[in-house]
């Protein structure tokens, strides 16, 4: 008569192969003498943040009261009105705050960073320098239920010389999740 001997080993891996093991259970390792847990499934991937501009920054019509002059056009972000000061005319038009909206995964904070200044060209080849750029958002930001936020946005456009022409320029502005 033969008899096969299994090792100690593999008559417990014939053991354990033939008991269904519980769901419950299955991330135990019954070899181990301390339970060993299975890495969780990765969680679901954070939604994309974006930014769309919905309203330009407009500082409509100015001019400069004489030679040499030189003075600034500020736009409130919070109220979106318009100040002149220094040697600077307001010709009329409408100024408008700039506005944005931010999309992205509900409830969570973000981060907007944009630039304190930069520089508006025209087509002549005329600068000028948009500074003291700023928000109406709080100190921590946070997206609405529906994974939204909405913010206002103003500058100083510092004015100076015999600058002429309709200025342009781009405000980079980044925003990510905390």
């Amino acid at each position: 008569m033969n008899v096969v001997r299994l090792p100690f080993l593999a008559l417990l891996f014939l053991a354990a192969s033939l008991f269904p093991v519980s769901q419950a259970n299955s991330d135990i390792c019954r070899l181990c003498e301390t339970p060993v847990k299975q890495s969780s499934p990765a969680s679901a991937p954070e939604k994309p943040i974006s930014i769309d501009i919905t309203t330009r920054l407009n500082f409509s019509r100015f001019a400069i009261a004489g030679n040499g002059q030189s003075g600034q056009v500020k736009i409130n972000p919070q109220s979106g009105s318009a100040q002149v000061q220094g040697g600077v005319v307001d010709l009329g038009g409408y100024s408008l705050a700039g506005t944005a909206v931010i999309r992205g995964e509900p409830g969570r904070l973000v981060r907007v960073d944009m630039p304190t200044s930069i520089q508006m060209t025209s087509s002549t080849g005329g600068t000028m320098t948009l500074a003291e750029l700023q928000t109406d958002l709080g100190p921590s930001p946070r997206l609405d239920a529906a994974g939204e936020l909405r913010f206002s946005f103003g500058g100083a456009l510092q004015v100076s010389g015999s600058v002429s022409g309709k200025f342009r320029g781009r405000i980079p502005i980044t925003v990510q999740y905390e």
